[in-house]
Formats: C-alpha cells, structure tokens, sequence
C-alpha cells in the first residue's frame, strides 16, 4: 500500500525537478538558499574531504526545506567536483568557465552527487553517488569557442560543461551513473521511496 506522503525537494535545480517529474513522483519545490561557498569554505578549512562536503551541503538544504515544509519528507541535493582533491564550483564569467576546463582537460576528475532525505525534524537517508570523467585534452581554440557557444547556461553547471549538449563532445570516458552526472542519484533515492511504501513498486 502506497502511503500518501507530502514529498518536497529543496532544491532550485530545473534539471533535479525535471528528473523527479518524469519518474512520476509526486512532489513540490521548496527553494532552499544557503551560502555553498562560506559553509564550502569553513569544511574545507576542517580538512573535510570533498564527499563529506556534497553530502553536508546536500543535509543543510533538506534542514532549511524542512523548517519551511513541517512534516514534509524533504530531499535535499548537492554536487561537488573534485579535481585532484581541490574542489571547482559553478563559473561565475565565461572567463573562469575556460579557467576551470583548461584545468581539467587530459585530467579525470570527479563529480559527487550527494542526497539527503529528512523528515520528522532528523535525516533518514543519505547517499552520495560518485561518477569519474576523463577529459580529451582538447586545444585552447575549441574551448575558448565552446564556452562561447554555451555560455551563459554552463554558467549553472560545475566544471562548465553539460553531458546532455555539447559537452559530452569534451570526455572519453565515463565511468558511473549518467543521473549523478546530472546531479540527484535518482536511482538510489527511487528505491528508498519504493521500499518506504512512498510511491508505488
């Protein structure tokens, strides 16, 4: 028996809503703002590592949806991408965007997909998914005209680049599940719904 369940996400992502909404779960947004880059700064000055990172992000906005959806069951989201063990945020200008490619190309990094689900004011799941790209060690022109191309809207994306565009065009080889990738471990977080009796299986 399904139980009727007042699902939130806590997250202004279209693509995380866009994810949810063609998995046919019921649910609605709660924006869920908090300051990435202090709370980034102040772990990475604790010496947390860039997983504990995505998934600390990822609790903080399911705790600030859930003070604004009391009762709800909340999920909140979050990614990181970790280079080498320094972590690259959204670009804020076309320039930092080539910045943060040229620094990643003929390199693999890593992008953390972090899930938190909270309800009855403590969390009741988590998991954080990790997907390893290889980058092409592509030349400064097709880059500078790559980011020409797709700015502003890799502007939303860590690492500046989008798999479902043009930037697949940037990588060799993926290794891990195409929906981290895109932000929310919709797989894991579909089962756990599953198992819980929240949506149908």
């Amino acid at each position: 028996m399904v139980m009727a369940t007042d699902i939130v996400l806590a997250s202004g992502s279209a693509i995380r809503a866009q994810l949810l909404q063609q998995s046919r779960v019921p649910f609605r947004v709660v924006s869920a703002r908090i300051d990435e880059e202090t709370i980034t700064e102040s772990l990475i000055g604790e010496g947390a590592k860039p997983r504990d990172i995505a998934d600390a992000l990822a609790e903080m906005k399911a705790i600030r949806g859930a003070a604004r959806a009391p009762g709800a069951l909340v999920i909140g989201c979050d990614q990181v991408l970790d280079l080498g063990g320094s972590l690259l945020s959204k670009p804020m200008s076309p320039e930092e965007a080539l910045s943060q490619l040229q620094s990643m190309r003929g390199k693999v990094h890593k992008l953390l997909s972090a899930a938190v689900i909270y309800h009855d004011n403590a969390p009741q799941w988590r998991h954080v998914g990790e997907v390893r790209l290889a980058m092409r060690d592509v030349s400064d022109a097709y880059l500078q005209d790559y980011v020409a191309r797709n700015w502003p809207a890799i502007g939303d994306c860590v690492g500046a680049y989008q798999l479902e565009g043009e930037g697949v065009r940037l990588f060799t080889r993926i290794d891990g599940d195409y929906f981290n990738v895109l932000g929310m471990p919709l797989l894991e977080i579909l089962s756990y719904l599953a198992l819980r009796g929240i949506i149908a299986s």
